[in-house]
């Protein structure tokens, strides 16, 4: 009978080793629904006292036998009471050969983590463990000796038994997928690491003036080591986008340091206006994570004194990083460029500009502005609008309506002839940008 394979398998086990009830029961942890392992390898244990206190009356010498193992080897004291009652004193002191009593101190061990926590705002949370190779070859033995396949890993059962006390001590919950700290512990020594996970925030920011890049930009001469260029900040631009975003939000969480995630980015001489463009500023480390996103937004924009300004805060997360990302390569977004011509603007040229642009696939060779740091490739890029206003003899603004990563300098330049078509070429005269504005930023063409 299947029963009495479970019940010889227990008995062989406990013939040889000291095992808790969680071990004992963990290597039937696949056997049976919403019960604990501990609750496994006490009812195994009560069965086999039952039976041993059954042979008392039969075979008394298999019945002791029995009893003892349960006893000695299983800490199980009503094995040792019934055994007392025929006068038989034993001693079940001693620990577990696999886990090292570390159950019997799941309690102190998550007071010892609530404790770290105290330190962090969190929603939830995951328990991690990380078991040396000499525990855990002790249970591999074990079951190769036994033929057992129906057991769960130690370490599963450690982070979930530890995780349930201390649901109950903080009144936070697990969390699987993305928990807001990871706590691992060491299971040899019982030594904790924190591990928290990035706080996450998404919304749109202006770009109000230019001459300041989005990001950090590393000092051409050293590289970011710091020189007498940069006077020592290892930076090519003293302010970012990102910087001036960033500083209040690391101030209020406390955290370690930032990344700013954008949805592309505009030139550092182009300002960025009309619905902003999408972000997502990643905080690593943070000890604060839950605030008013209103208020945060107030204080960004104040300390930004005007050059920047952020709208749209929401708490977020790592797909949206990408989700962003993927788009802006492909969302349309519209610019408005103010063109000087080396020849006089026409309203016959600009007529033809905007018949022979819009719709147009463009040809565009990495230019040469940023062939330094960018690989040489081609793309192809489409305008999907164009429209103009004359503003004098030779200058006119182009409100330009492209794909994402369209070079809206060098649609007008042409750049030595890397695009094509381009302003210069179709109306076969010098074309510069002047300024460029970014007035909107669509989520998807």
């Amino acid at each position: 009978m299947i029963i009495m394979e479970i019940i010889d398998q227990a008995i062989n086990i406990l013939e040889e080793h000291k095992l808790c009830d969680n071990c004992l029961g963990r290597q039937f942890a696949l056997l049976g629904t919403k019960a604990s392992n501990a609750e496994r390898g006490r009812s195994i244990k009560m069965v086999l006292t039952l039976i041993g206190h059954k042979y008392l009356t039969s075979d008394k010498a298999r019945g002791e036998n029995l009893l003892r193992r349960v006893a000695v080897n299983g800490f199980f004291t009503p094995a040792l009471e019934i055994l007392r009652t025929i006068g038989l004193e034993l001693n079940i002191e001693g620990k577990c050969e696999i886990c090292e009593g570390i159950f019997l101190k799941k309690e102190e061990i998550a007071r010892k983590i609530a404790l770290e926590l105290d330190k962090y705002d969190f929603t939830n949370f995951l328990v991690g463990s990380k078991v040396s190779p000499r525990i855990s070859e002790k249970e591999d033995v074990l079951r190769s000796i036994f033929e057992i396949n129906t057991g769960e890993a130690l370490k599963a059962e450690i982070n979930r038994e530890i995780g349930k006390v201390l649901t109950v001590i903080t009144g936070k919950n697990v969390e699987f997928d993305r928990p807001d700290i990871l706590i691992v512990l060491e299971v040899e020594d019982l030594s904790l690491s924190i591990e928290v996970n990035p706080l996450y925030i998404s919304g749109r920011y202006l770009k109000l003036v230019r001459g300041i890049p989005q990001t950090r930009w590393p000092c051409r001469e050293c590289h970011g080591k710091g020189c007498k260029r940069c006077n020592g900040t290892g930076k090519m631009y003293q302010e970012t986008v990102e910087e001036i975003i960033a500083k209040p939000v690391l101030e209020i969480t406390e955290g370690g340091e930032s990344r700013f995630h954008g949805a592309g980015r505009e030139d550092i001489d182009a300002r960025m206006l009309g619905n902003g463009r999408q972000f997502v500023l990643e905080i690593k480390n943070p000890k604060k994570r839950n605030m008013n996103l209103k208020e945060l937004e107030n204080i960004i924009n104040a300390h930004s004194e005007g050059k920047v300004r952020v709208m749209n805060l929401s708490f977020s997360n790592k797909d949206e990083v990408r989700r962003i990302k993927a788009l802006s390569q492909t969302s349309s977004k519209t610019y408005s460029a103010l063109v000087e011509l080396k020849d006089p603007v026409t309203l016959e040229k600009l007529e033809l500009l905007k018949t022979k642009l819009s719709g147009e696939t463009i040809r565009q060779q990495t230019p040469i502005r940023v062939s330094h740091r960018r690989a040489d490739l081609v793309r192809m890029k489409k305008v999907y609008k164009l429209d103009y206003k004359i503003l004098n003899s030779n200058r006119f603004e182009l409100i330009i309506q492209g794909q994402g990563g369209l070079y809206i300098k060098e649609l007008i330049s042409g750049d030595e002839g890397r695009t094509e078509p381009s302003v210069s070429s179709i109306l076969n005269t010098e074309a510069k940008c002047l300024e460029l504005d970014v007035i909107k930023v669509d989520e998807q063409t």
